[in-house]
């Protein structure tokens, strides 16, 4: 009986990346960081001084020289687009979708289920997050559609947790810790939150976009520690700056949108910021386009303390004092889907609205704008 071959993954449409706006915005300055050097001698150390100030200042930088090549992400869009282009009634099935009751994200989004900031107006974000490929997550959602290019998935996905373990790394330099101190614990192979994740912001009609403040992603910090966004040309992300102004994040090209999340403000007592940021209807030479994003967001094991961390530079600072792992654990599945649940179970965001989300002794703000 001959044996069974694995069948090639289907051609697919090909995705075309949006040229840059022409309208002259308010840009933030986001330092970029070459990593093509991290493995030269005394080369982590020399990154590490360089993104100090971004990741203490804005918590969002961007980076370049990733190991990842133009053809590596494009074929990433391609099957993104691909899956969020099938009808709803595919892509959609109940047993793929996201379960945020109980603080799931793993599976499809649908659009235009809930509405926003008081209003009519529907949401129009639509996204599949896919859990890393280990047994541990052999259960969750992962539509049979997207199983023809598993192995093209898998290896994207074990790459970008790579990647973010030489950031891992560089933050660990910065406050002074063993150089493994972070990345040991986002271990691959460890059950956790993080995913891969292919998103679509839906255009709306410029009426609509009107009634809720031209907000397409209300202000929010993200919930694990840190999140990777391949640059996309097409403007809306803003950032807030510690003087409280937005500021739209500047596409890089062949470069990675990153920034600190939660845990790591909690692990680092506030040094490494986690920035509040938003995302807004895009300038009119581009609100038309159906914009695209690909993302890895890291998040801690499950079973990883959060707690701030031992770091020298921490205790030179007064940020913490020699008890500060005494405080009750929170665990890192804990917090992110107790986390989840808190931003995804109403049916209309303005109550969120300058409130606190709290969980043990970490706090953060649910809405800070």
């Amino acid at each position: 009986m001959p044996s069974a071959v694995t069948p090639e993954p289907l051609p697919l449409p090909k995705w075309k990346r949006p040229g840059k706006t022409n309208e002259d915005l308010d840009w933030a300055d986001i330092k970029v960081i070459d990593l093509s050097t991290f493995d030269d001698p005394g080369g982590k150390h020399k990154l590490a001084e360089e993104l100090r100030d971004a990741v203490h200042k804005t918590g969002f930088f961007s980076i370049t020289g990733t190991g990842f090549t133009h053809e590596d992400v494009e074929r990433q869009y391609d099957i993104g687009q691909s899956y969020l282009n099938l009808p709803l009634d595919v892509k959609g099935d109940p047993k793929y979708r996201c379960d945020f009751a109980q603080g799931n994200y793993f599976g499809y989004r649908a659009a235009h289920e809930k509405k926003v900031m008081g209003t009519d107006v529907l949401d129009m974000v639509e996204s599949v997050n896919i859990p890393k490929f280990i047994p541990a997550e052999a259960h969750e959602p992962f539509h049979p559609y997207l199983r023809q290019f598993r192995s093209e998935i898998e290896d994207f996905s074990r790459r970008s947790l790579e990647l973010a373990s030489k950031v891992f790394t560089l933050f660990s330099i910065i406050l002074e810790l063993p150089e493994d101190y972070f990345s040991k614990r986002h271990l691959y192979e460890d059950k956790s939150e993080d995913h891969l994740r292919y998103m679509v912001y839906r255009p709306r009609s410029e009426e609509d976009d009107a009634k809720v403040q031209n907000t397409w992603s209300r202000a929010h910090t993200d919930f694990g520690s840190l999140t990777l966004l391949w640059s996309q040309n097409v403007a809306g992300l803003q950032l807030k700056t510690p003087a409280g102004e937005w500021k739209y994040v500047p596409p890089v090209d062949d470069g990675i949108i990153c920034n600190v999340g939660d845990t790591l403000d909690f692990w680092s007592a506030g040094y490494l910021k986690s920035t509040t940021h938003r995302v807004q209807r895009p300038p009119k030479d581009q609100a038309h386009i159906h914009r695209l994003g690909l993302f890895y967001f890291v998040r801690p094991g499950d079973e990883v303390d959060i707690k701030p961390a031992p770091s020298p530079l921490l205790r030179r600072l007064g940020l913490v004092g020699d008890d500060s792992e005494q405080g009750e654990p929170v665990r890192g599945l804990e917090y992110v889907r107790e986390r989840v649940k808190n931003y995804h179970n109403h049916n209309d965001y303005a109550d969120m609205k300058g409130k606190k989300f709290k969980i043990g002794n970490l706090e953060i703000d649910d809405e800070a704008d």
